[in-house]
């Protein structure tokens, strides 16, 4: 039975989630939430050094040790990378989770992100939100369904911008700079990205850039953005935690 309620960070790779969720999950954590993190793929086409296999298992260690630094209950990934698809086996493994961790709030991409793996790694994590009470729907492994309300809240994209360039503008800012400390130690965690996010996408510092992502948007580096979901089915009759604006914003 539960005695807490219960915040739960979906994202499509290890470090997505400390790159745009990890500040605002800790702040639940703060408020008395238990807290869940979840990677839909295992990382392993992050390495331009490591097999895949290889590179997942370090990926994973990574993730964990992350979630371990916060005291997040850490989910195994379901897929590799690159094949996160919007399918009915993907679909009914993640919807057996959500049901498993029976989320009040839920954060998640952006809707339209910079790569496929992220926009549907949304898609997927909103339609096992949706479906976590319909007794009709089979998970697999089989989970009941459950009944309370969540509240889903998006992520920016990656660079602040979808896919065709433009701006995303958030509808929120939450006050983060009394957590920058754990984010930034739990990114530092996915110490194998240091490499890879210099290589791939020339990110000389990975903890750096993640600081300036936020200030693009946020105009100071204390603030994560979110946009909240809209829709009775996730929201009626739930009373989240009132985001707190970063007044230096």
């Amino acid at each position: 039975m539960k005695t807490k309620k219960r915040a739960f960070a979906v994202a499509a790779h290890p470090d997505d989630i400390e790159f745009v969720m990890a500040g605002t999950l800790i702040l639940l954590r703060n408020a008395g939430y238990e807290i869940h993190i979840m990677n839909i793929a295992n990382g392993c086409c992050g390495s331009t050094e490591y097999s895949a296999e290889h590179a997942a298992k370090i990926r994973e260690k990574e993730a964990i040790a992350a979630a371990d630094t916060i005291g997040a209950e850490f989910h195994p990934s379901l897929v590799n990378d690159l094949e996160i698809f919007y399918n009915h086996e993907t679909l009914t493994r993640l919807a057996a989770v959500m049901r498993e961790v029976a989320p009040e709030i839920l954060l998640v991409h952006a809707p339209s992100d910079y790569m496929e793996d992220h926009t549907n790694a949304c898609r997927l994590a909103v339609t096992a939100a949706f479906a976590r009470g319909m007794p009709n729907y089979p998970t697999q492994p089989a989970r009941p369904p459950v009944e309370q309300e969540v509240t889903v809240y998006h992520a920016q994209p990656h660079g602040n911008h979808d896919p065709l360039g433009q701006l995303v503008v958030p509808s929120m800012f939450v006050d983060v700079s009394r957590v920058m400390a754990e984010k930034t130690k739990m990114l530092a965690c996915h110490k194998s990205q240091q490499q890879w996010l210099d290589t791939s996408q020339g990110m000389n510092s990975y903890l750096q850039a993640m600081q300036d992502s936020m200030r693009a948007v946020g105009r100071c580096q204390d603030a994560s953005s979110l946009r909240k979901a809209g829709g009775a089915t996730f929201t009626r009759a739930c009373v989240p935690p009132r985001p707190i604006r970063c007044e230096k914003c």
